[in-house]
């Protein structure tokens, strides 16, 4: 059997997929310890603030270690996976966050790691985030689990002594508090100082409860106790946790796509002033104009939905009137014009509402536009968006028709200057050249960010949009 040695496991983090993105959760594992992997193969599927990504990896070789189990928050850069890339047999699987046995050798330094190939080197690609490490990663252990300790190497017991009382220069330095990074949060949230704090937890770890029993007692600080008889005044229990009836409730944690879209949500609502205008469309010929195209050569194999015609009637409304199409720079103190649209459409998917755009919407023929209205649905409902397919969005329209509802106010995309809500399409009396008939009707709604877009350019575009959809010749003429 081959031996494994420090030097051949390469240790694969989480990568930033996105821009910005600080944390990760793991959906599903493909891979078991013991499995071989080879350069470029997925070997998990994650879940980030914006979407679902698989996650490749890097090397050739066996997996050692899964360091996290399946519905853990990982933060961006924390390694997810040890590969032995010696090609050595890995050793029995264990669950992730388990107690090395106590016969286990002491972590040796670890050898510094050969970099992964780049193209044009003779390198192999590393992924955005991935990094190399030239020291032994310490993760974050699974909650309920102790985490495995090791022994630390010489100089790594040397930093901890200076950080525990002696600095390089033997004057005193305060002792550091020992806890976990979750612990260090909960207190940073809490507003406790961990040096403050009693520690329960084995070789002096500072747990959550630790925390939690430094809180209590500053509950009842706004009575403070007569100076004269301190001893005397009962430390306060803490507040009793209401308990929550679960046969009658259920509880979903908030987190991955659906934290994103509230807090963009939220942010976008009390940041940039809505307006919102409606207009009633008669779009009997859009729907007829529809029904042509689908016997279209042209349009073969090719999604044709009255969508489509909408989605291009905006993008010639914004041709009509380019100043629409704008976003706040609020640092600049800028309007920054766009001569490119990027045409989001609003998708409802099980991980939440997410929006992907068309890149550059406004020169893409009709039956491109069709082709890549197709593609981003598919996409989004079988939960593979990108997140670069989510960013730079300029112009969003969101179908609530679908669900069969006449028309809402719908909230700004952060950063962009319009929304188009499409209502549903009903067949109702209207009155049509004189006489009252049964028409397809449906409603418009446009909120606009109203720092970019005044009354008059909002009532122009919405205005423009109506009349192709009425009329939908003017697609011939106005593009």
């Amino acid at each position: 059997m081959t031996t494994m040695t420090q030097a051949s496991v390469r240790e694969f983090k989480m990568p930033d997929v996105g821009e910005g993105l600080t944390e990760a959760e793991i959906l599903k594992w493909y891979v078991q310890p013991g499995d071989t992997v080879t350069d470029g193969q997925v070997v998990c599927e994650v879940e980030t603030a914006k979407a679902a990504v698989e996650l490749p990896i890097p090397y050739d070789g066996v997996v050692r270690e899964l360091h996290f189990p399946e519905g853990t928050t990982v933060d961006v850069g924390t390694s997810i996976i040890a590969v032995d890339v010696a090609g050595g047999a890995a050793p029995a699987a264990t669950a992730p966050g388990a107690e090395a046995p106590a016969s286990a050798p002491a972590a040796q330094p670890e050898a510094p790691q050969e970099e992964p190939k780049t193209e044009g080197s003779g390198r192999q690609p590393v992924l955005v985030g991935y990094g190399v490490a030239t020291s032994s990663t310490k993760r974050r252990p699974r909650k309920g689990a102790e985490a495995p300790r090791q022994e630390a190497p010489a100089a790594a017991q040397a930093l901890q002594s200076e950080m525990n009382g002696h600095g390089p220069a033997g004057t005193l330095a305060p002792p550091r508090p020992l806890a976990k990074p979750p612990v260090r949060k909960l207190a940073k949230d809490l507003g406790v100082d961990l040096a403050t704090v009693t520690p329960t937890g084995p070789d002096g770890i500072i747990t959550r409860e630790d925390v939690h029993a430094a809180v209590a007692p500053q509950a009842p600080a706004a009575q403070p106790v007569p100076q004269a008889a301190p001893a005397a005044a009962p430390v306060a229990a803490p507040a009793p946790v209401a308990a929550h009836d679960t046969a009658r409730e259920t509880r979903i944690p908030v987190k991955g796509v659906r934290k994103a879209t509230a807090a963009a949500m939220v942010g976008s609502a009390f940041t940039a002033p809505h307006v919102t205008e409606f207009v009633t469309v008669d779009v009997t010929r859009t729907m007829k104009l529809v029904e042509e195209l689908k016997g279209d050569k042209e349009f073969a194999g090719l999604r044709v939905n009255p969508l489509l015609l909408i989605a291009k009637a905006l993008l010639v409304a914004i041709k009509r009137n380019p100043d629409v199409n704008a976003s706040w720079d609020e640092a600049n103190q800028e309007i920054v014009q766009k001569h490119y649209v990027n045409l989001g459409i609003a998708a409802a998917t099980p991980r939440g509402l997410i929006v992907p755009n068309i890149k550059d919407a406004h020169a893409k023929t009709l039956p491109q536009l069709a082709q890549a209205l197709g593609e981003l649905v598919s996409t989004a409902r079988d939960g593979k968006t990108s997140p670069a397919a989510m960013q730079g969005g300029t112009v969003t329209i969101t179908n609530v028709g679908v669900f069969g509802v006449d028309t809402g106010t719908p909230i700004l995309n952060p950063g962009e200057s319009a929304i188009l809500a499409v209502g549903a399409i009903k067949l109702q009396p209207w009155v049509h050249k004189g006489k009252v008939k049964p028409r397809q009707v449906t409603t418009l709604a446009l909120s606009f960010d109203h720092r970019l877009v005044d009354g008059e350019l909002g009532s122009k575009v919405l205005a423009d949009v109506a009349a192709i959809l009425e009329q939908p010749k003017r697609l011939i003429t106005w593009a």
